[in-house]
């Protein structure tokens, strides 16, 4: 009972949806939306994209806050109160394990960013003439220590902002960077379209091919795209909605929270792309569009540099705020679990994960020979948290709402009541999520 009533909250429902919103903005929103959006047609994209939040994103994203807001507790301890003795704790532990996983890699990945961003405030990366860019990325990535660093420091200071608490460090942390972010990408976006390759940018983004809609293929990228962006399976929400006040609302917080977010991709595809078309780049290039391709464009635009500097300033931040979430769903079940205070947990708990990344990140130099199914150990982390643990627990929490909580229960704890789109909620948790989610999930292991 003591740690109900000594349970951290936030501050507003601002500061919720801030925070929220800056789990869910991170390197999905810059980084892998804008190559897989171009590798999967772009505009045709979008828009099923756009369908898939509304669909099926929305419901998850209003089930994860119920569960949390209704329990007060950490992914694992929210199952336990709300169903106790049941398997639905499965998906508490899935969310667990899926932050040590995501984090252990993302913090590589967001290292990068990092250097990157140091790199362009000193100068510019100092590419050669003969590799470029190119080169320059590879070298860098295969270092046995300079990637260790940068993973290291990143971890430090996600460290550092889960260490504050809720108020003193993630809400306030998330209410000076997601404005910031917002200011940065919108001003980005701005000088992006006054390049040469706006009008290219616009028509791939917002100007369907509409035979894209006959590719099950790009249905399956956007729903994917869909569920990674908005950090749901992973318990993160959970956790968030946990330290909310029962007096504020679930489905404008949730609405909010989701529209923000895609909105956030939307402009940044729009800062993106035309910089990519201006100058001649594949809209496809894949991963590397980011550390590569982009780098190249930055030297030869004007003001380049100060583009590069703000940019990777963006997506550093924007990963630091989704690192901070990820630590947190691990931090909040291990004081609970364990009654350590969070100063102890945070330490702790972001040493171990930093540690578990390691490999991930000398698995492009002194590790680059060994595979995990085939995958190196980064691709192989990856694939397994974003393919199989967060469907899974995205489809064990679709599954519990609609299924394994009492209707009226969920209906109250989410604030809809017995209204029409509330009982529409329920519907699609029962019956469309899951179905949705297993095609992707089975798609995702080669199955479909």
């Amino acid at each position: 009972m003591s740690a109900l009533k000594t349970r951290e909250q936030w501050g507003s429902k601002l500061g919720f949806i801030l925070a929220a919103m800056g789990s869910a903005v991170g390197l999905g929103n810059i980084w892998r939306f804008s190559y897989v959006a171009g590798e999967s047609g772009g505009a045709a994209f979008l828009l099923i994209y756009i369908a898939c939040i509304i669909a099926i994103g929305i419901p998850i994203l209003m089930a994860e806050f119920s569960i949390g807001r209704r329990a007060q507790s950490d992914v694992v301890g929210s199952f336990e109160t709300i169903a106790p003795g049941k398997p639905w704790v499965l998906a508490g532990f899935l969310g667990v394990a899926s932050a040590f996983i995501i984090l252990s890699f993302y913090g590589v990945i967001a290292g990068w960013s990092l250097h990157y961003f140091l790199q362009y405030f000193t100068g510019g990366p100092a590419a050669g003439e003969a590799g470029g860019y190119g080169d320059y990325f590879v070298n860098f990535i295969s270092s046995p220590i300079q990637p260790l660093f940068w993973q290291f420091l990143f971890m430090a200071l996600t460290i550092a902002i889960v260490y504050g608490g809720i108020k003193k460090g993630i809400e306030m942390w998330n209410k000076i960077l997601m404005p910031a972010l917002a200011i940065l990408v919108i001003g980005l976006a701005i000088y992006s379209l006054t390049l040469g390759g706006a009008g290219e940018a616009m028509s791939f983004l917002f100007s369907p091919d509409w035979s894209a809609f006959s590719d099950p293929a790009v249905y399956l990228a956007a729903l994917g795209q869909a569920f990674f962006s908005l950090s749901l399976g992973m318990g993160a929400l959970i956790t968030y909605g946990s330290y909310l006040s029962k007096k504020e609302t679930l489905p404008s917080a949730a609405v909010s929270v989701a529209s923000l977010d895609t909105l956030f991709a939307i402009i940044a595809g729009i800062m993106i792309f035309p910089v990519v078309f201006a100058f001649g780049i594949s809209p496809d290039s894949g991963p590397g569009l980011v550390f590569i391709a982009l780098p190249e464009i930055f030297a030869e635009m004007n003001g380049g540099l100060i583009f590069g500097f703000l940019f990777f300033f963006l997506l550093s931040a924007a990963a630091i705020t989704s690192g901070v979430s990820l630590l947190e769903v691990a931090v909040a079940y291990f004081m609970r679990r364990f009654e350590w205070s969070r100063k102890k947990a945070a330490v702790i708990i972001g040493t171990i994960i930093f540690l578990i990344g390691i490999p991930s990140s000398l698995g492009n130099g002194v590790l680059n020979n060994v595979r995990i199914g085939g995958l190196e150990i980064l691709d192989a982390a990856d694939f397994l948290a974003s393919n199989i643990f967060l469907p899974l627990g995205g489809l064990m929490i679709a599954l519990f709402v609609g299924w394994g909580w009492k209707k009226t229960d969920a209906l109250r704890e989410s604030d809809f009541g017995d209204t029409t789109i509330g009982h529409l909620w329920v519907f699609v948790l029962r019956f469309i999520a899951p179905v949705m989610i297993m095609l992707v999930f089975l798609n995702a292991i080669g199955i479909f």
